[in-house]
């Protein structure tokens, strides 16, 4: 165990030392600060790096809250919960490295069946965790390391069901193992799993860890993400339920018997990995489906220079490692060429509009973290505006000051959010951001932390709206002639 911290350890070392030394002058603008404001209401505080938040099909009162560290937590209007849904420290892996505040290993994602409210569904009371896990003897990843590299631990999808006693308990006891990925390198795990609008899971795989697609476990020529033999580097689709509770479905049994494979996924060749729905992808941490539109938009986290959102679709290649954003990438080194947009053909670019495209260099952020279209009722300015943020602004350890943003899918344009309540509109005491939340209301949360996954610095915010300049100056304006009026009422009481 302690050669595989000191292993991780010194990888995380050279991703930074990498991320910084090979910057290069883009030419992309900076990102300015927009005209939207927020206010960050402290919901739940202490935690151990929350990365990801989400509520039950059709559940306005509960938000589920994952713990990095290995807890599940539930947040019942607007209070914590006593006692976690899920304590699963045990499983994940750990050991945490103290000294690193962004490991990128532990619980990572979850999402609740469709049918979860529906009693006599197949998935009624059925969630479904992401996490990475020890390989225990008799238990082989489900696709092991491409080029039979040593696999250090491995990254599960896992079905639960609530308990039917307590409906904020997830059953220990259910627990069923539904596939797994080997993995090399201690980076580049993605992180989400979700339900897309069609009934199946989806889950984004980074491309195998380290750095430009080369490595241990890595396939030549092209890297993992242009491989269609791994599933590595690519958006998955699946049908997570028991075959045997899907008899009469037309989609194939997997070849662990566990979950089915729709029959429209693009790539069902020879020695290509049918469960790939789209491909080159460099690590796909978060994603989300549009809950009015259906649309999968995902951010894909960049190397050493371009950060970008995508529209993901079906059979679609989103170009890692030919490309890093728009740009020509080299392998051999890591750099990016020239803007490259629309070529090669064949491969799509991140989303563009009128105003721009929504990528940006590592001036404005080392990593970017996806979010959620807004939907809610709270800030009717941002309906349809895709609220994402970045880790940090500076890369060196540790990585600290992560920031919000907001980005037009129509324009093409990515704004900062102005943040009145701290000093310079920035986040404060050095947080950065981890994941967001969506509850049932279509409302946002943003999931930040200071300290390592198994410290006590995380915060579950609220975002929330904040009165306008406008509003305020009107406000004061408005009692200010109420105050005088009712001054004069008075003095004429008195006189008459």
């Amino acid at each position: 165990m302690h050669s595989t911290v000191k292993w991780l350890a010194a990888a995380a070392a050279l991703a930074w030392c990498g991320a910084v030394s090979a910057q290069q002058n883009t030419g992309l603008p900076l990102i300015q600060r927009g005209d939207i404001a927020i206010r960050l209401e402290a919901i739940v505080t202490g935690m151990g790096a929350p990365d990801y938040a989400i509520s039950p099909p059709g559940d306005l009162e509960r938000l589920f809250v994952v713990e990095q560290k290995g807890l599940l937590q539930i947040v019942r209007n607007g209070s914590l919960v006593a006692t976690p849904a899920l304590d699963i420290q045990s499983l994940v892996s750990p050991p945490f490295i103290p000294a690193n505040a962004n490991d990128e290993r532990g619980f990572l994602g979850l999402a609740f069946h469709p049918g979860f409210n529906d009693q006599q569904h197949a998935g009624y009371r059925t969630l479904y965790t992401y996490t990475t896990e020890p390989i225990l003897v008799g238990t082989p990843p489900t696709y092991a390391a491409p080029n039979n590299a040593t696999q250090n631990y491995k990254t599960v999808i896992t079905e639960w069901k609530m308990s039917a006693g307590n409906p904020d308990v997830v059953d220990p006891a259910s627990r069923r193992e539904i596939m797994s990925f080997g993995k090399n390198a201690g980076n580049h795990n993605g992180g989400t799993i979700a339900f897309g609008h069609d009934g199946y899971l989806y889950l984004g795989l980074g491309d195998g860890g380290n750095a430009n697609d080369v490595g241990a476990s890595h396939l030549e020529p092209g890297g993992n993400a242009q491989n269609l033999s791994t599933p590595l580097g690519k958006m998955l689709r699946i049908d997570p339920l028991a075959p045997a509770a899907t008899i009469g479905s037309a989609d194939a049994v997997s070849s662990n018997g566990q979950y089915r494979i729709p029959v429209t996924n693009p790539f069902q060749g020879a020695g290509q990995v049918p469960e790939v729905y789209a491909l080159g992808l460099r690590n796909p941490y978060r994603f989300s489906f549009d809950r009015l539109t259906g649309d999968l938009i995902a951010a894909d986290v960049g190397q050493n220079n371009v950060e970008e959102i995508n529209l993901i679709t079906l059979g679609g290649n989103y170009g890692w490692a030919v490309k890093e954003g728009d740009f020509l990438f080299d392998r051999s080194n890591g750099t990016i060429g020239v803007r490259s947009p629309g070529n090669p053909a064949g491969l799509i670019d991140p989303i563009s509009g009128p105003g721009g495209t929504l990528e940006y260099d590592h001036r404005d952020g080392i990593s970017i973290t996806g979010g959620f279209v807004y939907r809610g009722d709270d800030i009717p300015e941002l309906v349809g505006k895709y609220v994402f943020g970045d880790l940090a602004i500076r890369n060196a350890p540790p990585r600290v000051d992560g920031r919000l943003f907001y980005a037009d899918l129509e324009e093409g344009v990515i704004k900062e959010f102005l943040l009145p309540q701290f000093a310079g509109d920035a986040l404060p005491d050095g947080l950065t951001v981890h994941g967001f939340g969506e509850d049932g209301n279509g409302e946002l949360y943003a999931l930040v932390t200071n300290t390592p996954a198994n410290g006590t610095g995380g915060i579950l915010y609220r975002i929330a709206p904040v009165p306008e300049p406008e509003t305020l100056a009107l406000f004061a304006m408005g009692a200010l002639v109420l105050m005088v009026r009712a001054r004069r009422r008075f003095a004429g009481a008195v006189r008459g």
